[in-house]
């Protein structure tokens, strides 16, 4: 019966293929939910930058504005 050994290898490439296509699928929607995250978190920087005095332009400031006035 030499089928045997080949029928019990092709059953366990089988089951490591079925395995590969559910870890695949699991990176997936790992990337996809990652990928929403970082699309969130720019429109977040974005209107952040929007709401700061000089425009988000990070523009260097004079530290001697930032002194308290007791300098």
């Amino acid at each position: 019966m030499p089928h045997t050994d080949i029928d019990k290898r092709l059953m366990d490439l089988e089951v490591k293929a079925s395995f590969t296509e559910d870890w695949v699928e699991q990176l997936n929607q790992t990337i996809f939910q990652q990928q929403q995250q970082i699309d969130a978190l720019i429109r977040e920087i974005s209107q952040l930058r929007q709401q700061t005095p000089d425009g988000g332009s990070g523009g260097s400031t004079n530290l001697r504005d930032e002194l308290p006035p007791h300098y």
